[in-house]
């Protein structure tokens, strides 16, 4: 997985006016936390930080505050309703020895037998959440479709992947061939009238 490099300012537990005068100065507001660390606040630009949360892709973030590097996934983010600028953002520490749990995109390939057919391509879900340890975590996960009909689907429970779990449940649906008008008129003109 693609690692992305983002350097944060150490701050103070602060009342509702400070934080307020870093969102005004453009800086957002963050914490890192995970297991074998003591809760770290701190912000960042947020210019830079729009390069993580305004993509479809997932990254690893390497954190440096204070002269210290830290390995994180994106926990959470908080946004403004109106504005849509993120308010806050936790940040979750991970190891090299544990499994880590992410959502990662999903890439359709493949021609659809039920495309060709007539039907009309549906995806449903964009991102699926995983776990597997750092090594083996993937940009993305492909789902052929090539052999997908008309009327079918495929779900999460349907996703096989080496070294990786699927979080997402079991009955989530990835991506279906519906039925078109086009193609339910084409099917009852080739069945033969009694």
């Amino acid at each position: 997985m693609k690692t992305f490099k983002l350097k944060g300012e150490p701050r103070q537990v602060s009342n509702k006016q400070a934080i307020k005068t870093l969102r005004r100065n453009e800086q957002v507001p963050c914490v890192l936390y995970g297991q074998g660390i003591e809760n770290l606040l701190f912000y960042v630009s947020a210019k830079e930080l729009k390069q993580i949360t305004n993509t479809p892709f997932s990254y690893i973030i390497e954190l440096e505050i204070d002269g210290k590097s830290y390995l994180s996934v994106l926990h959470m983010a908080q946004y403004h309703p109106v504005t849509d600028e993120p308010l806050h953002v936790d940040f979750m520490a991970v190891t090299e020895e544990k499994p880590v749990s992410i959502n990662v995109p999903v890439i359709i390939t493949g021609n659809s037998e039920g495309v060709r057919q007539g039907g009309k391509m549906m995806q449903t879900t964009r991102k699926i959440r995983i776990s597997a340890l750092l090594k083996y975590l993937p940009d993305n996960l492909t789902v052929d479709i090539t052999d997908l009909n008309l009327g079918k689907t495929i779900t999460a429970g349907d996703l096989k992947y080496d070294n990786i779990q699927i979080l997402t449940p079991k009955t989530t649906i990835i991506c279906s061939v519906k039925m078109t008008r086009a193609a339910i008129g084409a099917a009852a003109a080739e069945t033969p009238a009694k």
